[in-house]
């Protein structure tokens, strides 16, 4: 019955953050110089935590397509920070980023959702006219790309974060490539569901978004002090109540006891609530939703090294929800 809380509790306890800000730039310019070939997940994770403080946009479209060849883009969402990191390099680079996508290709038709999406996350004012540049080299991505492009389906800037967990994965990418606070300010929001009742995926995401956030600013000055700076001005109580607690929890190096509440308040969530709520059907999801959380913290934070399964829908997890059916 706990088998998959146990798997996001051993994702949560394996995810120090290595965002390298409190770094002197001379030096992470000198590790950037030295950038192993890309040739595994976690060297991709490394280039994408090192990009921010010295941004290389012609080295991305080689990395893309490492990214395609290792089969980063055959769960779409598992792919958030991916994408997210993809279009905000091409929202940085609006001069080149045409010329970026061109070097992207060849890219099978699988993979070429990534650069849709990409695109369409990018930020640029021109996105649906950089996006129908590319049709006739993406015929099968037709379908997709006309749905961004008549607004059937919402850029980033525009998809709520309850969409799930991709969202939240996608705005640390784009942070991870720009430094850009936008992305962040959109996840910050969802701190509103910290004392969530009754949706497992809000409660989850908000913990996810703790979690993140302290490890995050545990190792960025920067992001600490807007972090602050949002504590001072956000009017939503709740929010400013759980950041000013995520950031005495960096201040005092006790960023672990968030890890441990996050966990806490999901594994409560699941032994509550009305018995007609606990199907077949919601407990199917709630497996689903703790699966996708952990894949945020294996991606998101750069784990993949360790191995964490990250497989969200399909067997996976139709099988880990019945671990999560109390029995009768």
């Amino acid at each position: 019955m706990r088998r998959i809380l146990i798997i996001v509790c051993c994702v949560l306890q394996l995810m120090p953050l290595q965002v390298n800000a409190a770094k002197p730039k001379s030096q992470l310019a000198s590790q950037n110089s030295k950038q192993p070939p890309i040739t595994a997940p976690e060297h991709v994770l490394r280039f994408i935590d090192r990009y921010r403080a010295n941004p290389d946009p012609n080295a991305v479209p080689d990395v893309v397509k490492a990214m395609s060849t290792m089969g980063l883009f055959k769960d779409m969402e598992g792919a958030g920070v991916h994408v997210g990191f993809i279009g905000g390099v091409l929202g940085t680079n609006p001069k080149t980023a045409e010329a970026l996508i061109s070097r992207m290709f060849p890219m099978p038709p699988e993979d070429q959702v990534a650069i849709v999406r990409a695109i369409a996350y990018s930020g640029l004012p021109e996105w649906k006219e950089l996006l129908g540049k590319f049709v006739e080299r993406m015929p099968a991505r037709a379908v997709l790309i006309e749905r961004y492009m008549s607004g059937k389906l919402p850029v980033l800037q525009a998809s709520p974060m309850e969409k799930g967990p991709s969202i939240l994965d996608a705005n640390w990418g784009y942070y991870f490539a720009t430094g850009e606070w936008a992305p962040v300010d959109r996840i910050i929001t969802t701190l509103a569901w910290s004392k969530e009742e009754n949706d497992i995926e809000k409660l989850t995401l908000a913990g996810m978004t703790k979690w993140t956030l302290a490890n995050n600013a545990s190792r960025d000055t920067d992001l600490l002090k807007h972090m602050k700076d949002q504590a001072a001005t956000v009017r939503d109580k709740l929010v400013v109540t759980t950041l000013k607690d995520i950031i005495e929890a960096v201040e005092t190096s006790d960023t672990a006891r968030i890890r441990k509440e996050a966990v806490a308040s999901i594994d409560e969530l699941r032994a509550k609530g009305p018995l007609k709520n606990r199907n077949m059907s919601w407990w199917a999801q709630a497996g689903s939703t703790l699966i996708a959380a952990g894949c945020i913290a294996a991606a998101a934070l750069g784990q993949v090294e360790f191995g964490i399964p990250c497989i969200v829908g399909g067997p996976l997890s139709t099988a880990a929800a019945k671990y999560l059916i109390p029995s009768k």
